[in-house]
């Protein structure tokens, strides 16, 4: 394959690579607004449902469940290494759909009035309520599927942008991810309002979740048509057996324990946090759930401009590693202010949305530094399943201290507690950031540099 037959392939037209970013996204963006379409609805899962504060914590965190307990993320990502992008992506994004739909139905008159599998769900665990349990169900199979299909959307952008526009098409990636955050957070509260009632909500994240296999497909189509333009080992390296010794390795890189440590701490303080964050403008400010959804919409929609920003600062400039650092210190910051002040909390959400822009388009990009191509399935993997470890201790922790800290039936609900909880985990995240820095200097990885450079 010579060098002009390589300038040809699709990646290296400007608008189609940044086309595929776009397809992909609009799968990234589904997964989202289905991860928060119920987080403006706490109230409402609690009036229609009978859910408790814990309750809606377990359904929060149960997305996580096979990614911590069976290591969905660590073998979708050798399966993604092994397979390829196709097939790993169409399985995975399937089990998204297929849970979306159940947790959809879980939640529907149609099942609420002894639909198919009502009986079976009120005969076991008579505690949690039959509708609960089926959610749980189809939130799990969500999950088996979300945290796979971000992996292969990141393996995705390494292939058609390393060496190019990488920082930057991260940073776009997530801020088209927060485009589905922020439309869950300002939609949901409407749809409840619906003549077919508050299930309309539900039924169309699932739809929204379905379209995006179909999009899915799309993208199979010209990836099939790259790999045929150009020799695969151009692009990925050739599938070579997995090893547990290549998981060895990378588990033994220091650099790459500390960035997969922050990425724990970081994310467990900001994700759990969205989830109640509707309920907690509620009940601290006195705030409607449509009102209380636009002001939690803040922080996405200020990552959809400040994560490219930071992207494109961090591939002509570097300084990746050091922006980690000022993005924790801004997460600890803001929670000290929810629990403590009563700044405003637009103001607040916007400071936030910077954080939350700093951290990931420095942090995700870092990682092709410091693994090898063939293996970055497998290193995404391990490192959302180590984040998801947090995505399902957290909601639950914080389910569980409002509900031992509040008496029942009150008129509302404190949250200082609970917002010192994730201020801890900001402060424990900017540690493994400057440890991360200080190991950069003797790794040698060049974290600081522009993307380019390495």
């Amino acid at each position: 394959m010579n060098k002009e037959t390589i300038q040809k392939s699709l990646r290296d037209s400007v608008l189609v690579r940044w086309a595929m970013l776009i397809t992909v996204g609009f799968v990234l963006a589904a997964n989202y607004y289905f991860y928060d379409a119920l987080s403006p609805l706490k109230s409402t899962l609690t009036r229609e449902l009978g859910f408790t504060s814990t309750d809606f914590g377990w359904f929060v965190s149960v997305y996580s469940v096979p990614n911590v307990f069976f290591l969905m993320a660590v073998f979708g990502g050798i399966i993604l290494d092994k397979l390829g992008i196709r097939r790993t992506g169409f399985m995975f994004v399937a089990f998204m759909a297929i849970g979306a739909l159940i947790t959809a139905y879980g939640a529907s008159d149609m099942y609420r009035n002894d639909g198919m599998g009502h009986a079976f769900m009120s005969s076991f665990m008579s505690g949690y309520s039959p509708e609960l349990k089926m959610m749980l169900l189809g939130r799990f199979l969500f999950g088996l599927g979300a945290e796979t299909s971000i992996v292969v959307i990141s393996k995705i952008i390494v292939k058609w942008f390393k060496g190019k526009e990488l920082a930057l098409a991260f940073g776009v990636k997530l801020g088209l991810a927060r485009t589905g955050s922020m439309l869950a957070l300002i939609l949901s509260p409407r749809l409840i309002q619906a003549e077919a009632g508050w299930t309309t909500a539900t039924w169309f994240a699932a739809i929204f979740v379905t379209s995006a296999l179909l999009v899915f497909i799309i993208y199979m189509l010209f990836d099939f048509k790259l790999d045929k333009q150009v020799e695969k080992s151009t692009l990925e390296s050739k599938s070579d057996p997995f090893r547990f010794s290549d998981l060895i390795k990378l588990i033994s890189n220091r650099s790459f324990i500390f960035v997969t440590l922050l990425c724990l701490t970081f994310y467990s303080a900001v994700f759990p946090f969205f989830a109640f964050s509707a309920d907690f403008f509620a009940n601290k400010f006195g705030l409607s759930e449509i009102k209380s959804g636009e002001i939690a919409a803040m922080m996405p929609l200020g990552t959809m401009f400040f994560t490219p920003l930071f992207g494109f600062l961090v591939d002509k400039y570097g300084k990746a590693a050091s922006l980690m650092i000022y993005g924790s210190l801004i997460l600890t910051a803001v929670h000290l202010c929810f629990a403590f002040t009563n700044i405003s909390p637009y103001v607040l959400m916007v400071v936030l949305g910077i954080a939350f822009s700093l951290v990931p388009a420095s942090m995700w990009p870092s990682v092709a530094k410091m693994v090898d191509e063939k293996r970055i399935g497998t290193a995404y993997g391990f490192m959302f399943s180590v984040q998801n470890l947090g995505l399902w201790a957290f909601p639950i922790l914080a389910g569980m201290i409002l509900d031992g800290t509040n008496i029942e039936g009150a008129k509302s609900i404190d949250y200082t507690y609970t917002m010192i909880m994730f201020s801890c985990l900001g402060i424990i995240g900017f540690i493994f950031a400057l440890l991360l820095k200080r190991e950069d200097k003797v790794s040698g990885y060049g974290l600081n540099l522009p993307s380019n450079s390495k």
